[in-house]
């Protein structure tokens, strides 16, 4: 499919705009170093060896009374009080509660039954997890990093939230997201920056990335996030942990603010993040209470008779940045593991489609549903992951199609920035933001004046719907019961803070799988020359998320998984 005039002046036109991001962002001056010591680059390696032991052993230790669950709690609040300083993920903790609820389950435990009928009943009974501030928490704020509802607190538990205390998770506290989930930095103006534990200069990714900050400080160990457009997974992959986005329909997303509405629904995810691969079909489980019947998670995996597929890049979208050499090499060590020790032989694949990711999924999120209706979105910023002005002119969530042809009914962004109350003026909101009196984020800014300036008019949606539909049959065709591909997380390493403005298209890499309804699995592949992780995309056929686990289980192993920070 060619692309038409405006879409190469578009592109044209952004490079330019990223060019000239790059050099202003080049000219502000760099941090002043405190007067004793300079600042550290990353956070400092845990020390306690509670830390470091995945959830399942952890809940194992806990049930046969090896260890206390004061004992894992009070680690874990140590630990986040250490290094949140620096990362600034956990945006507002439970400490007490969590405290009082870790000698509930000692209580239990002393007087409790035996092992096995305790793991069936609570499989994460002490376990300290972490939530998405964008989910309801009992009694913890649930602004989404919006300004106008920094005095709402959650009344009730997320389904899944609620799922994971009934199964005897501890709930520590939120972490940070972006305004509106809807950029893959997440930094806010009610809670500021989050920074990446391996570089405290480089973004931890969007919109779940203190999750994934949290988790890879050793803050945490099993994580809530959601997924859009890549929430879940570039969040993991900036931080070198693991992510999982379920197939379509398996874990419920009540309960986040905002939500998915209309087609979209069908293309929100929530799913886990965790520290270790083996956490994450256990927690996934959990997540999907009565719907995890629809997988296959009892069937045993032979990785030997697993039919494998490579694909380096996207084909050479004009819209995305070049894959880096590190990341390509990466993949490159993956394939040749695999056939040297599983004695299978990988496919290179080639699907050309793939080149028009971004635009493919802009056009599917404003497609019409089932019963003709366009899908609404309470969740604009989640499934615009990287927004910018350009950006702006093409993606769905501006009351416009992705190619601007009005849309029925459908709710302005700048409605959501006002949170439903006296709707925000972007223009004004500029202004402000120039001489720093905004409450709001330059990215949301920028969608909301994009939305009142922009009325284009291209043609092709209609034809990328049908290509999306086409590319996604083609996929089950290549996966079918038993294949599995390896495919970038995303094009670059974790770029430096306010970096993502200059290149918002590379979430293409991660928001295609969204709208072809495939589960996908982040697993980490050990650190770059930088110190920074590395990752890879484990994608499979629909209902076949066993598939993805199991290969990521194999790879942390092969490749150690998570890496402690700080050792670099």
């Amino acid at each position: 499919m060619a692309l038409s005039r405006t879409e190469r002046c578009l592109a044209l036109l952004l490079r330019l705009l990223s060019r000239a991001c790059l050099a202003l962002l080049a000219l502000l001056p760099p941090p002043r170093a405190g007067p004793a010591r300079a600042a550290p680059r990353a956070v400092p390696p845990p020390r306690c060896a509670l830390l470091l032991l995945p959830a399942r052993r952890l809940a194992e230790l806990l049930r046969a009374r090896q260890v206390a669950c004061v004992e894992v709690v009070e680690a874990y609040v140590e630990r986040i009080k250490e290094v949140n300083p620096l990362i600034n993920a956990v945006v507002k903790d439970r400490f007490e509660e969590a405290l009082q609820e870790a000698r509930q389950v000692d209580k239990l435990l002393s007087e409790g039954p035996g092992d096995d009928c305790l793991e069936e009943k609570f499989p994460l009974l002490g376990v300290p997890i972490t939530v998405k501030e964008a989910f309801s928490l009992y009694g913890m704020p649930n602004t989404s990093g919006l300004v106008n509802r920094r005095n709402v607190i959650a009344t009730s538990d997320a389904t899944v939230v609620s799922r994971l205390k009934q199964a005897g998770a501890i709930p520590l506290g939120v972490t940070n997201c972006s305004e509106l989930c809807m950029w893959y930095e997440s930094s806010n103006r009610v809670y500021g920056r989050t920074n990446n534990p391996y570089d405290l200069q480089r973004i931890v990714g969007g919109s779940s990335g203190g999750e994934g900050s949290v988790l890879a400080a050793a803050c945490s160990v099993v994580g809530v996030g959601s997924d859009i457009g890549g929430s879940i997974r570039m969040p993991a992959f900036f931080n070198g942990v693991f992510g999982h986005k379920p197939t379509t329909g398996v874990v419920p997303n009540d309960g986040q603010f905002p939500n998915a509405h209309g087609v979209r629904t069908s293309y929100l995810c929530t799913g886990p993040m965790c520290r270790y691969a083996e956490d994450l079909e256990p927690v996934l489980r959990v997540m999907a209470g009565p719907g995890v019947s629809k997988l296959k998670l009892n069937e045993k995996v032979s990785l030997e008779k697993i039919k494998f597929h490579c694909m380096d890049h996207d084909g050479g979208s004009i819209f995305v940045s070049p894959v880096d050499k590190e990341i390509l090499q990466a993949q490159k060590k993956v394939v040749q593991h695999l056939e040297s020790d599983l004695g299978v032989r990988v496919q290179h694949v080639a699907i050309h489609k793939m080149k028009y990711s971004f635009q493919i999924w802009s056009a599917m999120m404003s497609s019409k549903d089932s019963e003709g209706q366009v899908g609404e979105s309470a969740k604009q910023g989640a499934s615009c992951l990287a927004l910018c002005p350009t950006l702006c002119l093409l993606t769905c969530r501006l009351g416009l199609t992705p190619f601007g042809m009005p849309r029925q009914e459908a709710q302005r962004f700048t409605d959501l920035l006002g949170d439903h109350g006296k709707p925000v003026w972007p223009l004004w909101e500029l202004m402000k933001w120039l001489v720093g009196m905004s409450s709001h984020t330059l990215p949301a800014i920028a969608l909301g004046l994009t939305e009142k300036l922009v009325n284009l008019n291209l043609s092709g949606k209609a034809k990328l719907v049908s290509m999306g539909k086409s590319l996604q049959e083609e996929m089950e065709a290549l996966l079918g019961p038993d294949g599995v591909l390896l495919y970038p997380s995303h094009p670059t390493i974790a770029p430096k803070h306010h970096s993502p403005i200059c290149m918002p298209f590379n979430f293409a890499y991660t928001a295609i799988f969204n709208v072809l309804g495939l589960p996908v699995t982040q697993c980490p592949l050990g650190l770059g020359s930088e110190g920074l992780p590395l990752g890879i995309q484990l994608v499979a056929a629909s209902y076949n998320d066993h598939l993805t686990l199991a290969v990521a289980r194999y790879l942390e192993k092969a490749f150690g998984g998570w890496v402690l920070p700080g050792e670099v």
